[in-house]
């Protein structure tokens, strides 16, 4: 058996090197491309900040003026946020302003009001005429001004393709009045289920031998926030004949193809007959509980122009199949994407006391659902939840994290050092 992290190395080479094949491009709406993968460098058409703005309460100061402290300069008018003041300024004379406001040409200091005696004076000067104001402080020139340019410049190259777009990005193009971008297009990503045995949620259980299937609904839920298009195939029974039919009309629709069930050496496993007909596997059983039988492969459309997609083949127990996709599934697509390396998603990891010993059998390595805290010291103290079989639903929507033991650990001492991954979905 290929180890775990052999295995993610090869999926993720083989994903960077098909990721060429599915960059098709499209423009979106800014709000309708976050999560989505910057397809063009976007250059800023304007500087930020616009002009010389103002960083404080306070006032602008005349250029040449005394900054000492004592020096006072005669208030002759104001500027406000998107209300500059519009006069000439001279030696000696000062602006009211206003944080964010721009600083009139003929000053190159914004005294912050705190600094003067506007405290004792306020109550009592009229705002409509001239008055005084003195510094309680020395200022210097340029003092408390945002200067033009100097966060972006006209020009400037502010994102690269290859950008996994972000809030804090949205927040960048808003700023320079970026209506839409460019991005690759979602992948397709296929999705089918394999078992005489399931049946839809939300209709009737025919028999005591019938159960929903929940595999389908759960890889929906954790590539949403990807920059995908899922097209479910439904349940396909345990049909050699059906299983190809749905295998080669997904390869044909699909960039991607994910089943569930039908991977493991039964008499009606059919899936990877499927897929030796349809393509070839690459990786079959990785070291790892649960998941072992977990099919990596590729699959050939020659229908119409010839293309590669790749295949992942997933057990059915519902745990195998949330952590297959989390170790194996969810890195690859966002590589084939197209995100460049230094953006791509990173996957948590810290290290945790067990509160109690876990036990282990060497040679697999194991992932159990576990909860984690920190202590008062800071410290994460995680305890394993129930019996590990991975057949085992209530378990995992208790747990906030998996616990990773090592292929060779043969278990855990409460008080050792273990490392735990915490699910995504606990974080805002």
């Amino acid at each position: 058996m290929i180890s775990v992290e052999d295995l993610q190395h090869a999926i993720n080479t083989t994903a960077s090197t098909h990721a060429k094949t599915y960059q098709d491009t499209l423009a979106l709406p800014l709000l309708s491309a976050i999560g989505h993968v910057l397809a063009q460098d976007i250059t800023a058409g304007f500087d930020i900040p616009r002009q010389n703005l103002s960083a404080m309460d306070g006032f602008a100061l005349g250029v040449g003026s005394d900054l000492a402290s004592g020096s006072q300069f005669v208030v002759i008018g104001e500027s406000c946020a998107g209300k500059p003041y519009h006069g000439a300024i001279g030696v000696g004379q000062a602006v009211r302003i206003f944080t964010g406001a721009v600083v009139p040409d003929g000053c190159d200091n914004v005294v912050m009001q705190e600094n003067t005696d506007w405290d004792n004076i306020k109550n009592s000067i009229d705002k409509s005429t001239t008055y005084t104001i003195t510094l309680a402080k020395d200022s210097y020139t340029g003092n408390n001004i945002r200067h033009q340019g100097e966060e972006v410049a006209t020009g400037e190259c502010v994102l690269t393709v290859g950008k996994r777009l972000n809030p804090a990005d949205i927040s960048l193009l808003a700023n320079l009045g970026v209506a839409d971008v460019v991005v690759y297009r979602p992948l397709v990503v296929g999705i089918l289920a394999t078992g005489d045995e399931l049946v839809n949620v939300g209709e009737s259980l025919p028999s005591l031998a019938n159960i929903y299937n929940s595999n389908t609904p759960t890889l929906k839920a954790l590539l949403k926030d990807l920059p995908v298009i899922i097209k479910d195939y439904g349940i396909i029974p345990d049909d050699l004949s059906k299983t190809c039919h749905a295998i080669e009309q997904a390869v044909h629709e699909c960039d991607v193809v994910v089943s569930s069930a039908g991977v493991s050496v039964g008499d009606y496993d059919f899936l990877t007959h499927a897929i030796d007909k349809l393509g070839k596997i690459t990786h079959y059983k990785v070291a790892m509980k649960p998941g072992k039988p977990f099919v990596f492969g590729e699959l050939y459309d020659n229908a119409d122009s010839p293309k590669t997609v790749l295949y992942f083949g997933l057990p059915g127990n519902p745990l195998s199949c949330v952590v297959g996709c989390l170790q194996f599934i969810i890195p690859a697509l966002w590589r084939l994407s197209g995100v460049r390396d230094d953006d791509l998603p990173k996957r948590l990891t810290l290290s945790a006391t067990p509160s109690h010993d876990i036990k282990k059998r060497a040679g697999r390595k194991e992932f159990m659902r576990g909860i984690y805290h920190q202590d008062e010291f800071g410290r994460f103290v995680v305890q394993a939840v129930g019996v590990q079989d991975s057949h085992r639903i209530k378990q995992l929507s208790l747990a906030n994290c998996l616990i990773v033991a090592d292929k060779d650990s043969e278990g855990y001492l409460a008080g050792d050092e273990i490392t735990i991954e915490p699910f995504g979905w606990g974080f805002y």
